[in-house]
């Protein structure tokens, strides 16, 4: 599909950009623009702007970090909504629970709970992403996930409508969600009272096996493939000689075979040649199908 050559944003320029690069927005640092990027400052501006994308048929794409995004490098032939104004990083704390907007940063959301002296997102110390991307794909480790803690999630569909999703009403699986609206506006989260150094020791030792495990250091996207049950997509691409695997400027990581690293000159299209081979490979030695976690955006 071909998007009409007329702005369909012609009066909403104070918040929509036209042939955005994508690339400083993500984590690996590559990729194409955005034909169009949308930075709406409030719920209003966020209905107007999918309205007229319902009205051009624009493809609608959101953007949180960027930590598990591959920008294909001809870029992205629709609208990428990014919520990181002011407005989406609001949190407001009632006791134990803590209503966090989409746009609000995990890793500082941490820190700040465990000033507050609330347990219960420590185990997502060192995982990058936003809270609308991480309810998303149900954001977690082998320490647990975010899905555990969440009570309510208000949402708004492609429509325009917004809506809350109660706890009763929320499946979170291994990374996923049954959340199929468009976007997510916000969360409340129940946590638990605990001491404030305790929470604090049990965020630095989760830190530092992360930092100890994964090449945090380096241009990545987090884990390329989702662990297949009960087995490791890290392991099995081990198993299969890929570590240190390169293609063009994409190699698979030497500290976790899960991960491909990015290293200067890299193209989107090295990573995605090196994801084909890394599954023909594992297939053929293990006959397992990896399934990827990165989204791949085109």
């Amino acid at each position: 599909m071909r998007i009409a050559n007329a702005n369909p944003f012609a009066d909403l320029e104070p918040f929509v950009q036209e042939n955005f690069p994508l690339a400083r927005h993500t984590w690996y640092r590559i990729g194409g623009p955005a034909r169009w990027y949308v930075q709406p400052r409030s719920l209003e501006e966020l209905q107007q702007a999918v309205q007229r994308c319902n009205e051009a048929e624009i493809p609608i794409y959101v953007l949180g970090l960027g930590a598990n995004l591959l920008v294909k490098d001809e870029g992205v032939d629709g609208a990428v909504f990014r919520l990181d104004d002011e407005h989406w990083r609001r949190v407001r704390y009632d006791g134990n629970l803590v209503e966090a907007h989409a746009g609000v940063d995990l890793q500082k959301l941490i820190l700040h709970t465990v000033r507050q002296g609330l347990m219960g997102i420590e185990c997502l110390a060192g995982i990058p992403g936003t809270v609308g991307g991480g309810i998303r794909m149900n954001a977690g480790g082998k320490f647990g996930d975010i899905g555990a803690v969440v009570n309510k999630v208000v949402v708004m569909d492609a429509n325009g409508h917004v809506f809350e999703r109660e706890k009763d009403d929320l499946i979170f699986d291994y990374r996923s969600s049954n959340i199929a609206a468009t976007f997510i506006l916000s969360a409340t989260l129940e946590l638990e009272a605990e001491d404030p150094e305790r929470i604090m020791r049990k965020t630095k030792e989760i830190w530092m096996y992360k930092r100890n495990t994964q090449p945090l250091n380096t241009k990545s996207c987090g884990c390329i493939f989702k662990n297949p049950r009960g087995l490791s997509a890290g392991a099995l691409i081990d198993q299969a000689g890929l570590k240190s695997m390169r293609i063009g400027g994409a190699e698979v990581s030497e500290k976790h075979a899960n991960f491909i690293v990015a290293h200067p000159g890299c193209k989107a299209d090295d990573v995605l040649r090196l994801i084909n081979i890394i599954r023909e490979k594992v297939y053929d030695k293990n006959q397992v199908h990896l399934e990827s976690e990165v989204q791949i955006w085109s």
